[in-house]
């Protein structure tokens, strides 16, 4: 099969591991280098990389442990999701000009096999959209809070990390499927505003009293049915003291304790589980995929219509990719944190 193609890149930069973070990571674990493309095979597409993805999991997989998912390698490029423009392609799958979701990411250019790519069609949204809302990102949210945690009309929802990128999506698909309320913690003021202007009934900053204190606050005598976890801890141990009999939480992450160093104290609670009847599920997005297409279906529709919007913090230049990872241990992203390359 001849190659289709337009002027191409013999090399690329990248974003590689230079060494193991110990606790919150550093600049000097990252090292920005140039490496060669390998030559295109049958079947492969190259791509010139638009716009990238930093991920919470991603801090995980910087340690050399046995985890869901293989470790990053040192001295070579990290990966994770990425969007661009196919620029050569040798397979009948994707055409010069086509714009694809892939998982290499951390690099201006991508060899991929077209197999392990995503279409993104034309129209619906912009391209970086697909790494958010209408991508891993929006799946983990409505798979995680529908599937996951079971929720049903009228549930009220607690989610923690609400500003964040899953975060932000589960308080609105919550309320577009009729929560009775949706509570939201967040680490600013600025981002406790937001949370109110998405249509969160009630939301607080973690920083200002006792996460126990803010929460039964809010939920009031009802108490809270959900709970959907992106921050582990303290939000942890009080969501289990206000979840009713029969809850149900769905961990999707535990951001609170990705960089320490000494194991984590809470939930000294967690017998509550027990009494009240509680269900506490764990999941991963790789494994809710037989949800996509209902996924993708809803969440295009609530978006043409306004239910659902999203923010995005876009950091430019591939180079700037380890400090906006950091960013986003430290909180600074609202809605998805992406590096434009």
């Amino acid at each position: 099969m001849s190659p289709a193609t337009i002027e191409t890149p013999a090399a690329t930069r990248e974003i590689q591991l230079a060494s193991r973070p110990v606790g919150r990571p550093a600049q000097e674990n990252f090292r920005l280098a140039a490496s060669e493309l390998p030559e295109l095979q049958d079947g492969q597409l190259l791509v010139r990389n638009q716009f990238m993805s930093v991920d919470p999991y991603m801090r995980g997989r910087m340690n050399d442990v046995k985890s869901y998912s293989a470790p990053f390698r040192l001295d070579a490029a990290l990966d994770g999701g990425a969007v661009g423009e196919v620029i050569a392609s040798r397979s009948d799958a994707h055409k010069v000009g086509d714009v694809v979701v892939h998982q290499l990411g951390w690099r201006e250019h991508a060899v991929v096999d077209a197999a392990a790519t995503t279409a993104v069609p034309s129209g619906l949204a912009p391209t970086s959209a697909f790494l958010g809302a209408l991508g891993m990102t929006g799946l983990t949210a409505y798979a995680g809070l529908l599937k996951v945690a079971e929720f049903k009309e009228g549930d009220v929802v607690f989610v923690s990390g609400a500003a964040g990128a899953v975060g932000s999506m589960v308080g609105q698909i919550a309320k577009a499927m009729g929560a009775g309320k949706v509570i939201g913690s967040a680490g600013s003021p600025e981002k406790v505003a937001r949370l109110l202007e998405l249509g969160f009934d009630a939301a607080f900053n973690y920083n200002d009293a006792p996460v126990l204190d803010q929460l039964q606050k809010a939920a009031g005598e009802r108490g809270i049915d959900v709970y959907f976890d992106n921050v582990g801890g303290e939000h942890l141990e009080a969501a289990l003291a206000t979840l009713n009999v029969g809850g149900r939480v769905a961990m999707c992450g535990a951001i609170a304790q990705y960089n320490s160093t000494e194991p984590p104290v809470a939930p000294r609670n967690l017998a509550l589980a027990i009494g009240k009847q509680l269900t506490i599920r764990g999941f991963l997005v790789g494994g809710q995929r037989q949800h996509a297409a209902e996924f993708a279906q809803k969440m295009a529709g609530w978006l043409a219509d306004g239910t659902v919007s999203y923010d995005e913090t876009i950091v430019d230049g591939l180079e700037n990719a380890p400090q906006a990872f950091i960013d986003l241990l430290d909180g600074a992203n609202t809605g998805k944190m992406l590096v434009r390359l």
